[in-house]
């Protein structure tokens, strides 16, 4: 196939998933499949669960967190960029992150009650 060089093959906690990838892009993407499904193993582990896709989610979630205090904007937390075509506000994207983290670990926490 001509456009097989254009697609990666990712295993995250058993499930394969092919996803588009330029050549240049091949290592920095199998580095991040390497900690995204690191953290859903750690994260199955600890709630164990092992529903892929609510897995998924929180580790997404996590990630995006993790990456919000890491590049936290240098002046008052309540800043907000602008640009001609985006508009962030770090503290209301913190404040969703936490409450949804709280909302998913609260689901988890009764499906795994329901399902012992």
């Amino acid at each position: 196939m001509p456009n097989e060089a254009h697609f990666l093959d990712i295993n995250l906690l058993g499930k394969e998933y092919r996803v588009a990838c330029e050549p240049e892009q091949r290592e920095a993407l199998l580095e991040a499949a390497t900690v995204v499904g690191s953290q859903m193993r750690d994260l199955a582990a600890k709630t164990r669960n092992n529903q892929p896709e609510r897995l998924a989610v929180m580790t997404a979630l996590n990630i995006a967190h993790e990456f919000l205090l890491r590049h936290k904007p240098p002046r008052e937390s309540h800043e907000k960029i602008e640009s001609d075509e985006i508009v962030l506000d770090f503290e209301s994207l913190r404040g969703r992150i936490s409450y949804m983290e709280a909302e998913l670990a609260a689901v988890l926490q009764t499906d795994q009650s329901a399902s012992s």
